[in-house]
């Protein structure tokens, strides 16, 4: 997940991961795009931002569904 400190959309989607998480156990790796130039310009209106390898999964809200799909399609 793309994200930024002090961002509390991206507190509300790692809140939500974490918690489906305990059900589907699926690895999340948490990324600042504050630290990288080339993230930030890709993602800084968009955060937080939920990939599958290099597909987009959700942004902005957390959305389960498509969540659930992403990761029983993967």
């Amino acid at each position: 997940m793309y994200y930024r400190v002090g961002c509390h959309l991206c507190d509300a989607m790692i809140a939500e991961l974490r918690y489906l998480q305990h059900e589907l156990a699926f690895e999340l790796e948490l990324v600042d795009i504050d630290k990288d130039p080339d993230l930030l310009k890709r993602y800084d209106v968009d955060v937080p931002v939920v990939t599958r390898g290099t597909e987009v999964v959700c942004f902005h809200f957390f959305e389960e569904n498509m969540v659930r799909q992403a990761l029983q399609h993967g």
